[in-house]
């Protein structure tokens, strides 16, 4: 059973939508190690489960997370738990490749559906790094990213420096991860770090509604786009390899898919632009 004082909340809809929220109000919803391993299991558990097609993730109150706990990191220094290759709870990536825990929990993984991240205050240091995790984030006006960690000199091992600039560019990456500096909603919207900024305390309501959207396109051809999109950006070894990798996981939906969407249009629906009657191909 689920309690309220659990330092993860998961909720789940029957039309398919997954709601993780970090619930540590009492650190600004930083992170440890227990709660990452939590974080790990839910983020896995929303992909293996097949009920459930697209996962928002978000933080409890006003801040979406301010990183790892500090406290527990400082507490690591005279540890009998720190070992080579490893800090406590987390471990180098494993060379093989195989899915691993990161120091945040889920930071290092590849989910196989869409992640939505609803940002409210402050995205700072792992924060920022968990939220890179998302394909969309939605933040609210007064909502605040950063690599806080800099002043601290706690390195950036969640994935951030590989996913930030991949998703900016490397000039905008290298900014913000040589400076530290807070960067607004309004210039995360400008970078392409933000895609929607909303009231505060809209976020999640958001997040809601683009998920529904997401739910109604025919999900194998959604999710092989998005498939190809994240191989384009982190494994393609070349432009070619990039386009075959395309076209061999799209054309794996055409017979699936694509010949009864193509159907539903010569019948009428989906002229003029209109996304009405995608769904349930």
């Amino acid at each position: 059973m689920q309690s309220e004082s659990d330092p993860v909340l998961v909720r789940s809809t029957n039309e398919g939508i997954t709601t993780i929220t970090i619930n540590r109000p009492y650190r600004r919803n930083a992170v440890d190690p227990s709660t990452a391993q939590i974080l790990y299991e839910k983020i896995l558990a929303f992909e293996n489960d097949p009920s459930q097609k697209v996962c928002i993730l978000t933080g409890v109150g006003s801040t979406f997370c301010a990183g790892a706990d500090l406290h527990e990191v400082a507490g690591q220094g005279n540890s009998d738990k720190a070992t080579k290759g490893g800090r406590g709870h987390f471990q180098a990536p494993p060379k093989s490749g195989e899915r691993s825990l990161g120091p945040m929990g889920p930071s290092r993984l590849h989910i196989q559906k869409p992640i939505i991240g609803a940002v409210a205050g402050h995205a700072v240091a792992g924060g920022l790094e968990l939220s890179l995790l998302c394909d969309i984030r939605v933040v609210e006006e007064d909502a605040v990213f950063g690599v806080f960690c800099r002043r601290w000199g706690v390195p950036l091992i969640d994935g951030g420096t590989v996913r930030l600039q991949a998703i900016v560019g490397l000039g905008r990456a290298l900014d913000m991860i040589l400076t530290g500096r807070p960067v607004s909603a309004t210039e995360a919207f400008s970078m392409g770090l933000a895609n929607r900024v909303v009231a505060k305390g809209k976020a999640v309501e958001e997040a809601t509604a683009i998920a529904k959207q997401l739910l109604s396109f025919p999900q194998l051809c959604m999710n092989a786009d998005r498939g190809s999109c994240y191989y384009s950006a982190y494994q393609a070894s070349s432009f070619q390899d990039a386009l075959r990798q395309e076209y061999e996981k799209g054309v794996e939906v055409l017979d699936l898919e694509s010949i009864k969407g193509a159907t539903k249009f010569s019948r009428g629906a989906g002229r003029h632009g209109s996304f009405k009657n995608s769904s349930h191909l």
